[in-house]
């Protein structure tokens, strides 16, 4: 730490790791959102004089941020014109009928379409469809979810377009003055590292995937243990006052599991079935979807009712819920992820005035294996819980621009005709090519294709806005921004100094090794765009010593944030399989430990064999 001492010597340098360290805090512990810590780190830094204003936002105008805002437009018309249609076709086909079948699908096909399409869309679209073929064969979808993840993941470092966390790389690669990235410059180490993922897990033991479900033999009819929690109440006109639960519709109609009854200022918890109903109960349920619209249309009972006014439900629910998915006033019934860095996390519904503020009623909450006791509107929202949501169209198409919730459901509204999707796909072939093989650079060839998606009918100009993800550009422009002050108050030069000293005489392979495992490591607990900003401009630093290009301690760095096989954290696509996969935090660990020290003994061997090095 001689050289560190030594820099802090340096106002800017002191600064810029006092900035370090609140920033590394404050991503690790969530207590702000990932975006807000990024705006956070550069506004500190211009005031204190480390960064002039042009210096420090010279990011949000990169041509890599100019790129993904392009991406996430293309990606929607990609989905809107049914591009992937046949592949959500293929999943539900009987040829694949097992889990061992479902991995190969996904590793060989899901995974390269990642390499082009950002991965967080492609399980949002694939998820209900691998939920509803686990629930036809009777498979737990702990069995095939976290492969599904785990295969985006693999898929994703494909080409320059496969993540986010790539293009920002070559920002801050261009921004050292080591040059940009092109789309296939870490290609030759992308692909071995997908296949030898891919062999993994279609080889790796069935244990290693936990079973989280009921018996095969009950799963068709009984899933009350993997469903929404929701409340409902007993009207008194009801057929089910006088009856006990063990004897009533409710539990005769209904795959239902109560968890608790709520009598005046009362909570009566089970054992319950011998228990009469009286009107004006208030049970909490555990049920399916399917159910739960079902529930709807029964007039014994009333889902949450406002009815009776209560200040645990007006911010939640309606007072006269429809009857049906899809109502006669455009009413559509639609899943929403809390992914994680959402500001909602950590409030109530009642608290966040729910329905006033996103004009959605909330039916009911899924989360995970846990069960949620507190009443509907007292529930404490947590990054991972999955909202089952009755709103307006149009609100619904407000929460897709939303940073805070995750539309996990397609709105076939919003899809373009069928007629639409040769062009989609061909117009994203030429952006992929041109740039390819011509000098156009890859920023106007995404640029051009929006143009021409709008101008061909597969995305409106309304979509192209709803499209961009606003955290994800404020993040890496800001991070972008935080590489620079590392590399020019002399911090990341001290930091690279000590490194090299504890490195000293190792051969470049063990070195290259040592670097991925601890940029994975941070990844696990923190953002993996916050690792690539933070650790490549002091990984680059030591080229010289190792005798390699700086690109190769480059993509070392990328590689590293990339593979997170091991916390539900350390990517969003693996919190959004956490829920409905029922998986604990163990267990993606469990399965992706393997993953992790097969891509740390890989990744670098072929890093060197790019580069040349011994």
């Amino acid at each position: 730490m001689v050289e560190l001492s030594a820099a802090l010597q340096n106002g800017d340098a002191l600064v810029t790791l006092a900035v370090l360290l609140i920033a590394v805090a404050l991503f690790i512990s969530g207590a702000m959102a990932p975006e807000l810590v990024g705006l956070l780190s550069v506004s500190l830094l211009m005031i204190g004089g480390v960064l002039t204003p042009l210096e420090a936002l010279s990011g949000f105008g990169s041509p890599a941020l100019i790129t993904l805002m392009g991406l996430f437009a293309v990606s929607a018309a990609l989905f809107r014109s049914g591009a992937l249609d046949r592949l959500r076709e293929l999943i539900a086909s009987e040829r694949i009928r097992t889990p061992r079948r479902m991995v190969g699908l996904l590793t060989l096909v899901v995974a390269p379409i990642s390499g082009v399409v950002p991965n967080t869309p492609i399980v949002a679209s694939l998820l209900p469809v691998l939920e509803t073929w686990c629930q036809k064969r009777g498979i737990a979808p702990s069995r095939v979810l976290l492969p599904l993840s785990f295969a985006t993941l693999l898929g994703g470092t494909l080409t320059l377009l496969g993540s986010s966390v790539n293009l920002l790389a070559s920002d801050v690669s261009q921004q050292l003055g080591y040059g940009s990235l092109d789309l296939f410059s870490f290609s030759a180490i992308g692909v071995p590292v997908w296949l030898a993922g891919a062999s993994y897990m279609l080889l790796a033991p069935r244990a290693l995937l936990p079973d989280r479900n009921v018996p095969d033999d009950q799963l068709s009819t009984n899933q009350s243990l993997t469903g929404y929690f929701t409340e409902v109440t007993i009207p008194g006109s009801s057929s089910l006052v006088g009856q006990t639960l063990r004897h009533s519709r409710l539990q005769r109609r209904f795959d239902v599991d109560v968890l608790e009854l709520q009598r005046g200022g009362e909570r009566i918890l089970p054992p319950l079935a011998d228990r009469c109903i009286e009107a004006e109960d208030r049970l909490l349920l555990r049920v399916t979807r399917a159910d739960l619209l079902r529930l709807q249309q029964d007039h014994t009972i009333q889902l949450a009712s406002a009815n009776r006014p209560s200040a645990d439900h007006l911010d939640v629910v309606n007072a006269e819920p429809a009857l049906s998915s899809e109502g006669a006033d455009g009413q559509k019934t639609v899943e929403v992820l809390l992914p994680a860095g959402s500001t909602l996390a950590g409030a109530s519904l009642r608290e966040l005035r729910f329905r006033q503020r996103h004009n959605a009623t909330v039916l009911a909450l899924r989360r995970g294996q846990q069960t949620v006791q507190e009443r509907l509107g007292q529930a404490v929202l947590r990054e991972g819980d999955v909202l089952l949501l009755q709103a307006p169209l149009d609100a619904i198409r407000g929460l897709q621009a939303s940073n805070d919730l995750l539309v996990l459901d397609q709105l076939e509204n919003d899809l373009p005709t069928i007629r639409r999707k040769p062009q989609a796909v061909t117009i994203t072939a030429l952006m992929l090519l041109v740039p390819t093989v011509t000098a156009v650079p890859l920023v106007a060839a995404v640029l051009m294709a929006v143009v021409l998606l709008v101008l061909m009918g597969c995305l409106r100009t309304g979509e192209v806005q709803r499209s961009i993800r606003l955290d994800v550009i404020l993040l890496l422009g800001s991070l972008s921004s935080f590489s620079v002050a590392l590399q020019t108050s002399g911090l990341a030069n001290a930091m690279a100094s000590d490194m090299e000293r504890l490195l000293l005489n190792w051969p470049a392979y063990w070195a290259l090794l040592v670097i991925f495992l601890a940029t994975n490591l941070v990844t696990s607990v923190m953002s993996n765009a916050a690792s690539v900003a933070l650790l490549v401009p002091v990984a680059t630093q030591l080229a010289p010593s190792l005798n390699l290009p700086p690109q190769a301690l480059l993509l070392t760095v990328l590689f590293g944030a990339s593979q997170s096989f091991l916390t539900p954290m350390g990517y969003q696509t693996n919190l959004m399989v956490f829920g409905p996969g029922r998986y604990r935090f163990f267990d993606v660990a469990r399965y992706g430990a393997g993953l992790t020290l097969l891509m740390t003994f890989l990744v670098p061997g072929l890093i060197l064999a790019q580069a040349g090095g011994r």
